[in-house]
């Protein structure tokens, strides 16, 4: 009896591991769906607008106006920021996620683990105004 019950305990312990692990790695829950007004907007608004709203100094030199959902995806004047669908390519992710040679805000805080999480959620989904 002693011995099944050594067993049984391995088991659970190497079956609770094994949850944790799988849990951990972040494959265990799907990123919900993310909208552009009630996730994305509300960072760019706080993050982003002192800059790149009209009349503003990221607006002048790029041409990016993040005050609507156009704005951004018409991009800067030198193209589109964002290829939905695609978070990994797409400048608007590359630039939050500091993997270009400036990072976006310039000069100011960065965007918190959650905030660039959702947009790369949002890219991912398609980048849809909803």
């Amino acid at each position: 009896m002693h011995k099944r019950t050594q067993s049984g305990r391995w088991l659970l312990g190497a079956a609770l591991f094994l949850f944790m692990a799988i849990a951990n790695t972040g494959y265990a829950e799907q990123p919900g769906k993310v909208t552009f007004s009630e996730d994305v907007f509300p960072i760019l608004k706080y993050r982003c607008l002192e800059c790149h709203a009209a009349g503003g100094p990221g607006t002048v030199l790029s041409g990016l106006d993040l005050e609507t959902y156009e704005g951004l995806m018409k991009g800067t004047k030198y193209g589109p920021i964002i290829t939905p669908g695609n978070a990994m390519v797409s400048n608007l992710n590359v630039l939050v996620e500091g993997r270009a040679g400036i990072r976006m805000p310039h000069n100011r805080k960065r965007l918190t683990k959650c905030e660039v999480q959702i947009l790369r959620d949002w890219v991912n989904q398609g980048a849809k105004n909803n």
